[in-house]
């Protein structure tokens, strides 16, 4: 079979025939010590990230005083930064090379952890420190994450490439498990000031583990020669080809990758409006652990993510995204009745069920689509509509929060998850209707 044949076929469609589930997982599990220092930052950042994440809007409320709909814009602008500055960061972690991009990624976030912890405490310059330290955040995270996925395809044997990434977003999920786990526990003894303190340790630590154990030995002998050859023939493209090549040029990318904003928005609003539906629906009992209920979401996917990648690892993409948008959007409904605890549980459950169906495999399908050396930069173009999601959704969520589940006064729980489950559908009702037309894009890569 020549070359061309082999590019004209699924990425990896004709070796994952040759490999049945077990010797899939084998062969990953028995990847070079590269690709588990990236997978070690991986983990630990999705402990401080999302552990921050997690109690942003509480802290930006009740530690530094904006009022719900200040609080929403400006957690809603640094989780729309983190996807914007992706765009650039995902040049950065190609020019840099993954190894150089992780620690310079890592002493970013340290300074901006700092001076987002400090804000409280810094009188007049509170509110120009807090927007320095989420600004370094933000920045940073956009380095970080596109340089993790150019680590799976470097560092792996591209035989593995679907269940590879399931597993970068699963251990991703497994810190976020951890950190739910813990969290309450920190903030009923130390504040959440004290929760950000201990994250702002971890990111100390994961630093020093990234530089001592990432060396650049480790990273040139563990690199997969085959993309390094792939990468000297791409030099040879002429610019126009270059642009050519670029998913933007495509329609049913850009169809692809936009169909997704609306059931997105829900995402956003698992840390925009999740927490205060939990704290003032509730008895005080539930919301002071409330973080144990958004850590069934990482527990689900850590579980059902690589298994689920396994088991369809052959089967549409588009079909995969059908069925898991369909079911994180239809799931919203479960919460119209009014607040309850087993619907809040079934709600977290199938949400999170749908989500571990098509997140990892609409990465993978970029990611397979990037040419080598180019990953960090789609993966940043391929999050577009996760920023708009995003930056959008804080603008109105604060609004939302204050006219429906106000801190004092009637509530009204139900309306408010009724529009957004409404807004979501449309991602799900989008890739039916364009279902043939992505196919056979989907057949022609």
């Amino acid at each position: 079979m020549s070359d061309e044949q082999k590019k004209s076929e699924p990425a990896g469609s004709d070796k994952l025939k040759d490999l049945s589930i077990k010797e899939n997982f084998q062969i990953l599990f028995g990847a070079s010590r590269a690709f588990w220092l990236v997978n070690l930052v991986n983990f630990g950042d999705g402990i401080a990230y999302f552990g921050i994440l997690n109690l942003l809007t509480l802290f930006i409320e009740g530690d530094v005083g904006f009022t719900d709909q200040q609080t929403g814009i400006a957690v809603s602008l640094f989780t729309g930064g983190v996807t914007l500055f992706m765009f650039g960061g995902g040049f950065v972690s190609d020019f840099f090379g993954v190894r150089r991009a992780l620690s310079l990624s890592l002493v970013t976030l340290l300074a901006g952890r700092l001076l987002m912890v400090l804000s409280p405490d810094a009188g007049v310059a509170t509110n120009a420190t807090l927007w320095s330290g989420l600004f370094l955040m933000a920045l940073a995270t956009g380095v970080l994450q596109p340089a993790l996925y150019a680590g799976v395809k470097e560092f792996t044997d591209p035989r593995t490439a679907t269940i590879g990434y399931s597993i970068l977003y699963a251990i991703m999920n497994l810190g976020i498990v951890a950190e739910t786990a813990v969290s309450p526990f920190i903030r009923e003894s130390s504040g959440i000031s004290g929760v950000f303190w201990v994250m702002i340790g971890l990111t100390v630590v994961l630093l020093f583990a990234n530089l001592s154990l990432f060396t650049k030995k480790v990273e040139d002998r563990d690199r997969v020669t085959e993309y390094a050859v792939e990468e000297k023939l791409a030099v040879k493209l002429t610019m126009m080809q270059k642009i050519k090549a670029l998913p933007f040029m495509d329609a049913r990318f850009i169809f692809f990758i936009f169909i997704l904003l609306p059931v997105r928005t829900l995402f956003a609003h698992q840390f925009l409006t999740l927490p205060h539906y939990v704290i003032r629906c509730f008895p005080e009992a539930i919301g002071s652990r409330y973080e144990w209920f958004q850590g069934l979401n990482p527990l689900i996917i850590v579980i059902f993510v690589p298994l689920i990648a396994a088991f369809t690892r052959k089967a549409s993409v588009v079909k995969m995204m059908i069925i898991g948008t369909t079911v994180s959007a239809l799931t919203t409904f479960i919460l119209v009745p009014g607040p309850a605890l087993w619907t809040l549980i079934t709600y977290v459950i199938l949400f999170s069920f749908g989500e571990a169906i098509w997140s990892s495999r609409f990465l993978e399908w970029v990611a397979d689509l990037a040419p080598a050396g180019k990953v960090g930069a789609y993966m940043g173009l391929a999050g577009i509509p996760w920023f708009l999601a995003k930056a959008t959704t804080g603008f109105y969520s604060g609004h939302m929060i204050a006219h429906f589940i106000p801190a004092d006064g009637p509530k009204d729980s139900g309306t408010m998850w009724m529009f957004y489950g409404f807004i979501a559908c449309l991602s799900p009702i989008g890739l039916l209707i364009g279902r043939r037309w992505m196919e056979k894009q989907v057949k022609n890569k």
